[in-house]
């Protein structure tokens, strides 16, 4: 039989400590050759875009994929998980508050590998629903004394500031300076723009930036200066380069950053490579959001509510 989920009893199944903690395992055991990631595929149409990913990790008992259209009308995701021993079908489910937990716990788990232990204060750009995760992630792994957020518009930034305030218990200040969240102790970028919001110059020696918003070739959240200040460069998959990382193409073209000195996310939390050495460190999450991380976080969805009595049986 096959389980059906709606996007409500995922958003009431899961909780983003538990995330963070999936998503850290799976990108380790991918480093270690135990899981298996396929970069997104995508359909492009006049009016709309069909995306697929797809990736498999047999000790976790989850194989399968992520589908999602993009159009005039929104977006609109579904997850597919597999049974990897007998090949049943074992779950259906809506996956748009799924892929939002899962990228803000991608940022997260660098978080907790990639700044520095005193790490205390926190920038965002960007103010939208993606954003809410992000600084929900960061907040669970790192205990934060300031968090302060920039967007080009006065209303959203204020919005997500008393929405944001009022869910983790903790003030989110709101500035008119582009320059002020660049300063904290980490830095996440996650917009739509295509063009840097956030500038090297303006970073503060030691910050770790999660860039999360891009992951189309022609969006670039960061410019140059980030990445040549940078002694570290992660992303989630290094297949993604070249193909979707659009915060790093610039730099890798033009040699900024040699696509070999780009680390996985995993390598380090598995110590295959070293992360952060010193303090005054600059280091840099590109993250780009994988399939594996979609279906860890699909299992813990289908198990809890298999536990629990969530959701309708269907049989083909």
């Amino acid at each position: 039989m096959t389980l059906l989920i709606t996007e409500n009893e995922v958003e009431n199944l899961l909780d983003m400590r538990t995330t963070l903690d999936a998503v850290e395992e799976i990108l380790r055991q991918h480093a270690e050759g135990r899981a298996t990631n396929r970069v997104r595929r995508r359909v492009a149409l006049p009016t709309s875009g069909l995306n697929v990913m797809f990736a498999g990790a047999p000790q976790i008992g989850a194989v399968g994929l992520k589908a999602y259209t993009v159009a005039r009308g929104g977006a609109r995701f579904y997850t597919m998980l597999f049974d990897p021993e007998s090949g049943e079908l074992l779950s259906i489910m809506q996956s748009d508050k799924l892929g939002q937990l899962r990228t803000g716990a991608a940022s997260g788990v660098a978080t907790r590998h990639l700044a520095r232990q005193d790490a205390s204060t926190l920038g965002i750009y960007g103010a939208g629903w993606q954003a809410e995760s992000q600084l929900e992630a960061i907040a669970a792994a790192k205990r934060l004394d300031r968090i302060i957020v920039y967007t080009r518009t006065e209303r959203t930034r204020k919005t997500f500031a008393q929405t944001m305030s009022e869910k983790i218990g903790q003030e989110v200040e709101t500035t008119h300076f582009p320059e002020e969240p660049a300063a904290q102790d980490i830095v996440v970028t996650m917009t739509s723009s295509k063009e840097p919001v956030l500038h090297g110059e303006w970073l503060k020696p030691g910050a770790h930036v999660n860039a999360a918003g891009s992951n189309f070739l022609f969006k670039r959240e960061i410019d140059q200066d980030v990445v040549k200040r940078a002694s570290l460069v992660t992303i989630d998959s290094r297949e993604e380069l070249g193909l979707e990382a659009g915060n790093l193409l610039q730099a890798v073209e033009t040699g900024v950053v040699l696509p070999e000195a780009v680390r996985e996310l995993g390598q380090i939390i598995a110590g295959q490579v070293p992360g952060r050495t010193s303090p005054e460190e600059i280091t840099v999450f590109a993250s780009q959001g994988i399939a594996l991380e979609d279906m860890a976080v699909a299992r813990i969805v289908y198990d809890r509510a298999i536990e629990q009595g969530v959701g309708r049986e269907i049989e083909f």
